[in-house]
């Protein structure tokens, strides 16, 4: 489904991602993990077209789409659910999964776009009472099922999620946890998760790439984020 090679990217002059190759597979979930300022929110910064790539390149369902922009990268079903959610805070809840639909194609006020939206929300129940408040108005766990929500009515094949549990109260990240596994379940919708919350990944992954400086160091079994020592000395991280 997706293939990454030799993929390099920079912030002007200063190097980020220094030769980055893995292959997804359609339906899996795939976790990447590091520290902070190792490159993970930029290798997804870069699939997803936003920033552009100095060498390498990306293949999506048979589509080289190295040198295509976001939106380009989004009609082929490719979604994105940055950090820090990034919500329209403006705009009614209604009005968020509106841009959504728009951004994968779809016509505003149209029947295709009502049906993507009340399917989206059967996923969503906690934003069906919500649906006429301003998305600044919610709070922060509210804000991330919004972001999902509103990427999903994209209707995307692979889903990139950077950093979802970030400054999520627990009960909310269970239940973000539960729908991204119902979500796989209903739809085989496969996802690339940036995430340092070891719980979550090991919850959520198939496998889980190891960055560090830019660069895949190694891969883990969702089983072994349990043991401190082996996730010490791949990550440098505390389980």
């Amino acid at each position: 489904m997706l293939d990454v090679a030799a993929l390099q990217a920079a912030y002007g002059r200063v190097p980020v991602l220094m030769g980055i190759d893995f292959q997804l597979k359609a339906g899996e979930f795939l976790g990447i993990l590091g520290h902070n300022g190792m490159g993970k929110t930029t290798l997804m910064r870069t699939l997803m077209g936003f920033i552009p790539p100095t060498a390498g390149g990306v293949t999506f369902l048979d589509h080289d789409i190295t040198d295509l922009k976001p939106h380009a990268r989004a009609r082929l079903g490719l979604g994105y659910v940055p950090q820090g959610r990034e919500i329209f805070p403006a705009l009614s809840v209604r009005d968020n999964l509106r841009m959504g639909c728009m951004a994968g194609g779809r016509q505003k006020g149209s029947g295709e776009d009502r049906g993507i939206i009340d399917e989206t929300l059967e996923l969503f129940p906690r934003l069906t009472r919500l649906l006429d408040r301003q998305g600044g108005a919610l709070s922060g766990g509210e804000q991330q099922l919004l972001a999902l929500a509103r990427c999903l009515c994209t209707r995307p094949k692979l889903i990139l999620l950077d950093e979802p549990t970030e400054g999520i109260q627990p009960s909310i990240i269970e239940e973000i946890a539960e729908t991204l596994q119902g979500l796989r379940a209903k739809t085989g919708v496969s996802m690339i998760l940036v995430e340092q919350n070891l719980d979550f990944i090991a919850a959520l992954s198939s496998r889980v790439l190891v960055i560090q400086k830019g660069r895949i160091t190694g891969e883990l079994r969702p089983d072994q984020l349990e043991d401190p020592e082996v996730v010490a000395e791949l990550v440098g991280m505390a389980a």
